[in-house]
Parts: structure tokens; sequence; C-alpha cells
């Protein structure tokens, strides 16, 4: 069988959606399945089994910014290497983005496997709802990968969806004597996340005004908020990262001592929150339910009121002092994190591609 995955997003972004696509070929090709990503990438692709198609245009959509390539030029890409590649059945990550996966929708070439990441709202679903309706139709099966996701594509798509939730590579993120090298200077938290008022970073910012003298943040990514939240919170005890490579993420992750995910909305799985799980880091988050999702609380993760920066402080101050409590829920998050493995994901959704075959 040979597989065709078409991501509408940029390759050479950061985001969830880029992270899980590549992760899950990855893992599929390890077993033995022919797969081949079709994306923008803005750059060299990050592997060889990946087909560039152009780079990409901001899209702001569901309080973010999409990196997309809705031209002319990556649609034509998307086309040739559609009938080039003689694929058995494609599967589209957000089928109704604009770009390759609304045009492999539209041309629908094999048989067509869907997955919706999205939380929240999406402006299109709305506006045009019978056009959207109609092109969902075209899916042979769709999936999202949590309730939320799936109860915003049905309210707006209808159907019916199987929910596949999000994977990780567990194994990635064990000790590493070559990369464990990152070294903390007093208790450290860690943030990574586009630096956008959905995600929270100002909510951490606050919160440190009620954290000791010795705590540090350090702030992955960047953003449209970044140079107006470093004016704002001149404080040495920051250090501002930029974007980061993934073996340097998963480094941080390790020596940080707690990670903190502090969004605001629009997510649909935490899929982050699994990551430093896996690595062995106490995670503090918002209670949104698709962090609930996740994250059981005061079990495998410490939650607290989304948008409270006292209560968020509170509870830093609480897993910073670490304790037998806060030990038994990272060993309680590392169990939960590998009943997410991507392995398990991969075979689930070969499954579904040889249940749509002719």
């Amino acid at each position: 069988m040979r597989v065709g995955m078409i991501c509408p997003y940029s390759l050479g972004v950061w985001g969830g959606v880029q992270a899980q696509v590549l992760g899950l070929a990855r893992e599929m090709r390890r077993s033995g399945v022919r797969v081949q990503v079709l994306a923008p990438c803005d750059g060299l692709p990050p592997e060889p089994w990946v087909t560039p198609l152009g780079n990409s245009m901001p899209y702001a959509q569901n309080g973010s910014v999409a990196p997309i390539a809705p031209d002319a030029a990556a649609q034509l890409r998307t086309l040739a290497a559609c009938w080039d590649e003689r694929f058995d059945v494609l599967h589209l990550h957000e089928p109704l983005a604009p770009g390759p996966t609304m045009t492999a929708l539209l041309v629908k070439p094999v048989p067509l496997v869907g997955t919706f990441h999205a939380a929240g709202s999406i402006a299109s679903y709305r506006w045009g709802r019978p056009v959207v309706r109609r092109m969902a139709a075209r899916l042979d099966l769709r999936v999202a990968v949590s309730s939320e996701a799936a109860g915003l594509a049905r309210h707006s798509l209808g159907g019916d969806y199987e929910i596949l939730p999000n994977g990780i590579d567990v194994g990635a993120f064990a000790p590493h004597p070559a990369r464990d090298t990152v070294a903390t200077d007093g208790p450290t938290v860690f943030f990574l996340a586009r630096h956008e008022p959905r995600k929270g970073l100002r909510v951490l910012l606050e919160a440190m005004a009620e954290l000791p003298a010795d705590v540090r943040i350090w702030v992955g990514s960047d953003g449209p908020e970044t140079d107006e939240l470093r004016s704002a919170f001149d404080d040495d005890r920051i250090e501002w990262l930029g974007r980061i490579t993934e073996d340097d993420k998963i480094a941080r992750l390790r020596a940080a001592d707690a990670f903190c995910v502090p969004a605001l909305g629009g997510e649909s799985f935490g899929i982050v929150l699994l990551e430093a799980m896996a690595a062995g880091t106490p995670v503090v988050a918002s209670d949104l339910d698709a962090f609930r999702l996740v994250a059981r609380d005061g079990r495998d993760a410490a939650l607290f009121p989304t948008g409270d920066a006292t209560a968020l402080a509170a509870t830093l101050v609480r897993v910073l002092e670490r304790g037998p409590a806060i030990d038994e829920m990272v060993a309680e998050g590392a169990q939960r994190a590998r009943s997410f493995g991507l392995d398990a994901l991969a075979e689930a959704y070969v499954d579904r591609y040889e249940r749509v075959l002719p």
C-alpha cells in the first residue's frame, strides 16, 4: 500500500499538526508502510520522503496564524505528485484548510481519509457551511483527534467521526547522554508555544511577580506578541530562546523543573503535555477541557483555573518544591504518555486505510 499524507501547513514552521504528520509518517515507514508526505516547506524538506509544495503565507484562523500555501503553484505541485506517485490512499490532515488538502479533496484521485485537528471556531465553517459540508462528504472516512475536534466538525460539517487521539514517539524523550547537556541555574519553568494571546504566555509572565526570586523561565518560540511582552516584562529571570530545534526542545524539557502550558482556549488536544510527561517533567497546565482529555489533575499533571495568574503562581510553587506527591505525579505522567504511543496510532490508521480501499 502506498500512502500520500498531505499537510496544509508548512513543515518549515513549528506546529502541532506538522509534528503529528511527521511523527506518524516516520512510525509508519518504520513499520514498512510506504508513506510520502506532501506539504509546503519554506526551505529544504525535513526528510527525504517529504515532497515540498513551495513556500507558505500566513493565514489568521482560530486565534492563531497558520502557514498555508493556497497559491496556484502549490496546487499544481500537489496534483502532479498525486498522479506521479500513484498513491493507493490519501490521508488529508485538516482537509478543509485552504491549499493542498482542499485541492486533493476536490480532485479525489483515490480514496480519502481526513483527520480534523481543530477545536474552537473556524470562520469558513460558519460562512461557507453548505459548500464545506459538500466537500467534507467527499471523504471516505473522517477522523478527529479528540471529542473537542469531533464536536466542532460534527456541528459544522455533519457526518460521523472516529476519534483517534494524537500520539508521540515516547522513545524520543528518553535519557540521551549526547542530548542531555542543558543545565539550569535554579528552579526553571519551560514555556514553548507561539507568542499569541490564546497560548497564555502573558498569564505566565504575570505570575512571575508571585514566584520566588530564584525561579527562572525559559520562553521558547516567538510570535506577534513577542516584542510587546519582552518590553512589558523586562526581567533578567526570563530567558527568551526564540525558535528552537526539536533536539533542543527535548533537552530543555528534560532539564526543566516544570513545563507550563497556560493556554486560554482554542485547543483540541494536549500533545505537548504528553511530551513533557514522557520526558519526566512535571506539567502545569490550564484546566481546559481539551487538556483534561490528556491530563488528570493531581494524578499526572497539576491543572489551574484558566487565565488566573495568581493560581498559576501558587501551583508552580507547589510543583517546584517537589516532594513525594509530585514525584508520584511524574511517574504517573510517564505511564500516561506511554499509552499514547505513535506505534499504536500508526496501526490504527493503517487499519482505516485498508478499510477504505476498493
